[in-house]
């Protein structure tokens, strides 16, 4: 089977880092080659990024959009393109997604996003995790970034539902417990994967 390429979004806290894990974790023991990896990345470009989240003050958000758009390319050509290569199935915590709603959300336009991200490998199946922000925030013990706050993810979660909307995600329900989201989740990535192996 060839290389497919899997994203997961979702609000912070919405359980998609857990759930992505997962999810790469049942595929494996399934007999899938499958990988898991996440943005920002562990690249350069990547842990300056990380370094910044928590501090007080947004970056200006043109700023922030190139950032992760750079960190992007680093990883898709460094992790995600030699994974899909090999054959191996790779699920990415966050993607071009996060971009357009985050970056979005605080009004950047989304055309010129995507037109930033357009060296971006294209994801065969990407899926949205859908939780309240209001569960989300209160499910966020640690320290929050200057992104999470309702207001912002108010707007990132109409973000989200656009491309929902348009069909480019497919939206499952994150309010489920934690085993019961998997089992949707799996469903949903093996009945997409039984058309690759057909």
């Amino acid at each position: 089977m060839k290389g497919v390429f899997i994203c997961i979004e979702g609000l912070d806290g919405s359980g998609k880092s857990t759930q992505a894990r997962l999810l790469t974790k049942k595929l494996c023991q399934a007999g899938y080659a499958a990988v898991f990896t996440a943005e920002p990345s562990q690249g350069k470009i990547g842990k300056f990024i990380r370094s910044r989240l928590f501090e007080q003050e947004r970056m200006p958000t043109t700023v922030e959009a190139l950032l992760f758009a750079a960190d992007r390319i680093e990883h898709v050509q460094n992790i995600v393109v030699p994974a899909l290569e090999a054959g191996k199935i790779v699920i990415s915590d966050r993607y071009v997604y996060s971009s357009l709603a985050y970056q979005g959300s605080v009004g950047l336009n989304l055309g010129w996003i995507e037109t930033i991200n357009a060296y971006a490998q294209k994801p065969d199946l990407s899926i949205f995790i859908d939780v309240a922000p209001e569960i989300v925030l209160e499910r966020l013990k640690r320290k929050k970034s200057v992104m999470e706050n309702l207001q912002t993810q108010q707007y990132v979660q109409k973000i989200y539902q656009k491309y929902v909307e348009k069909g480019e995600l497919k939206r499952i329900d994150g309010a489920k417990s934690k085993n019961e989201v998997l089992d949707v989740l799996y469903n949903e990535v093996i009945c997409f994967l039984s058309k690759f192996e057909a």
